[in-house]
């Protein structure tokens, strides 16, 4: 429930207004689970919470898997028997030199409760994906359903409690990156990151949100007093390349996406960023860099370069480092910030479009 949402539940009850503002910092911000302990409020108002059948609802942890970099993938959870994934990536950068919107290390399991200077959130918005990219395990899975705005802020708050975060004292970034096309599920998004901003403590400058290129939600995005920094999948120098590997682009081409990232309005020191997983022989070669580079060089951007991470089904093989290093001059020379993604949970399956809901 938004904080207005709370208002009208507190006017019915027929309380103080200002026991709006109470409810909404003890479920987010204090993230108590258990409303017979929210201490802020009257043992009468608790009660008539209760008596109303109010809980807070919250997603749980079916299985954690620890990676030998560190990295934990969340199996979590939902109240309809449906999964998702969620990321932790603690302490650290993901391998873009002097970016911190990305992630880091972790320690061994049961250490949760040690407090890190930095750590980055990957975050599923729906149960499977419906845009089919050809080299995500995500797309193997279908669309299920859409998260509801709860379920999205769920995840955050069972990954935080679980290490004990303090959002106040720590660097938490949050990449909606996770299973799901956000901006296909915008309203629950958006509500979510409002939530997530508003609720929780995550300043706005510290979440991205990741689009395949849902160009008229694009538009909507940045028309939001309260949004995350717009990331795009790119991935191809060309309409040809790119349809052959996203089949979206039938729909919204490279001309429609580099058109709204143009209107994008961008705040003070805020650069687009444009995601953009390499293939071997299909995307990775010098000439594509080229093409790239003179696609997005008129822009305020940065490209993340990702190697392509493997996984079963699909029929694309990972670059060499050599031909990654290679397209990333290319695009430095050119004037492009380009930085390279250093993978991370590769071997737990955690990595970028390696999330399946696999169990091991």
């Amino acid at each position: 429930m938004s904080f207005h949402e709370l208002e009208g539940l507190v006017r019915e009850l027929g309380e103080a207004p200002y026991r709006a503002r109470q409810l909404f910092t003890c479920i987010y911000a204090q993230r108590e689970q258990d409303v017979s302990k929210f201490s802020t409020l009257s043992k009468d108002f608790r009660s008539a919470l209760v008596s109303k059948g109010l809980s807070v609802g919250m997603p749980t942890i079916a299985r954690r898997f620890i990676s030998s970099d560190g990295t934990v993938r969340y199996l979590i959870a939902l109240e309809d028997g449906q999964t998702v994934e969620t990321v932790w990536m603690p302490d650290g950068d993901n391998g873009e030199a002097g970016d911190g919107s990305q992630a880091g290390d972790e320690e061994e399991a049961g250490t949760a409760s040690k407090s890190y200077r930095r750590a980055t959130i990957c975050v599923s918005s729906q149960v499977g994906c419906a845009v089919n990219c050809g080299f995500c395990l995500t797309a193997l899975l279908g669309l299920q359903r859409n998260l509801t705005a709860g379920e999205i802020v769920g995840q955050v708050v069972v990954v935080l409690n679980d290490h004990s975060v303090a959002v106040d004292r720590e660097r938490i970034n949050l990449v909606f990156m996770g299973q799901g096309e956000p901006l296909l599920n915008y309203d629950n998004f958006i509500k979510a990151v409002q939530l997530l901003h508003e609720g929780v403590g995550i300043p706005q400058s510290r979440m991205t949100v990741s689009t395949s290129g849902i160009v008229p939600k694009i538009h909507d995005l940045g028309r939001e007093e309260t949004r995350p920094k717009l990331a795009i999948s790119l991935n191809a120098p060309d309409d040809e390349i790119r349809e052959g590997i996203m089949p979206l682009n039938r729909k919204w081409n490279i001309a429609a996406i580099l058109e709204a990232a143009r209107a994008f309005p961008l705040r003070a020191r805020e650069k687009l960023t444009f995601e953009y997983v390499l293939l071997k022989d299909i995307n990775d070669q010098a000439e594509h860099a080229e093409k790239v580079a003179a696609l997005v060089g008129s822009l305020r951007c940065k490209i993340n370069l990702i190697a392509w991470n493997p996984g079963p089904e699909v029929p694309y093989e990972m670059p060499s480092t050599e031909s990654v290093a290679a397209f990333q001059a290319v695009l430095i020379r050119r004037g492009v910030p380009a930085f390279i993604r250093r993978p991370r949970g590769r071997d737990i399956y955690a990595a970028c479009g390696q999330l399946k809901r696999s169990i091991a």
